[in-house]
């Protein structure tokens, strides 16, 4: 296939995906149902404060519960960094390994 052909339909699909997928963009956090005079609905900017006001007193009352993050947790932060420096440095381990001997290890060296 001819590669200017090529590259003007990658570069046209792009472009095109890319229009798409600005045109789906959300810019506020939905508040209810909108009605045609614009009232908000049934969830209103009270019942929103209200809302938050009651996770705080919560969270207040249960200081235990932490954030909700677990960190030391294996599907948390630091458990998920443990295990993903387990697996790829087990990984670079086995090519070290691997390339240390064999038909293309330099000779002398092992």
């Amino acid at each position: 296939m001819n590669t200017k052909v090529l590259l003007t339909a990658t570069m046209l699909s792009v472009f095109f995906f890319g229009a798409i997928g600005a045109a789906s963009v959300a810019f506020a956090q939905y508040m209810g149902n909108v009605g045609d005079a614009g009232e908000t609905g049934s969830y209103t900017l009270e019942e929103a404060l209200e809302i938050q006001r009651r996770r705080i007193e919560a969270a207040e009352a249960n200081p235990s519960s932490g954030s909700g993050t677990p960190y030391l947790d294996a599907s948390g932060v630091v458990g998920a960094a443990v295990i993903a420096g387990a697996v790829f440095g087990g990984i670079a381990g086995a090519f070290l390994i691997r390339g240390r001997s064999g038909k293309y290890a330099a000779m002398g060296r092992g």
